[in-house]
């Protein structure tokens, strides 16, 4: 799982000597380290920059891919959501929309027309 996650350089570090995408890194590593069937990630790249969150995001797919996990992931972040592969559009705890093999652009586009208390479930 160091591997996977790209760490096996900063096992001598602290969580302080850490980046925010590293110590991200981490707390998914040891999310799955255990091989759950699934795995929930609430806003899992909410205070990370764009690169960074980006690691984490290709991390949680490859690892998903790899290890033949389920991986649902509540964001209100279009980019975030096009690493899915089917992002669910919830309204009053129902289902109103469905992409499969979404794009940033799409999973947008979709939000914008859609009431405002939709929250995007991947």
């Amino acid at each position: 799982m160091v591997d996977t996650v790209g760490l096996r350089d900063r096992l001598s570090h602290r969580p302080t000597q850490l980046s925010g995408g590293r110590q991200q890194r981490v707390a998914c590593a040891r999310a799955l380290v255990a091989r759950p069937e699934v795995v929930f990630a609430d806003e899992p790249t909410g205070n990370l920059d764009s690169r960074s969150g980006a690691e984490v995001l290709g991390f949680l797919q490859r690892s998903a891919r790899e290890f033949g996990q389920t991986v649902v992931m509540v964001t209100h972040d279009p980019n975030a959501a096009s690493y899915a592969d089917r992002v669910i559009f919830l309204a009053d705890g129902r289902i109103v929309r469905e992409l499969h093999q979404p794009t940033a652009e799409a999973v947008l586009d979709t939000m914008k027309h859609l009431d405002g208390d939709e929250l995007v479930v991947v």
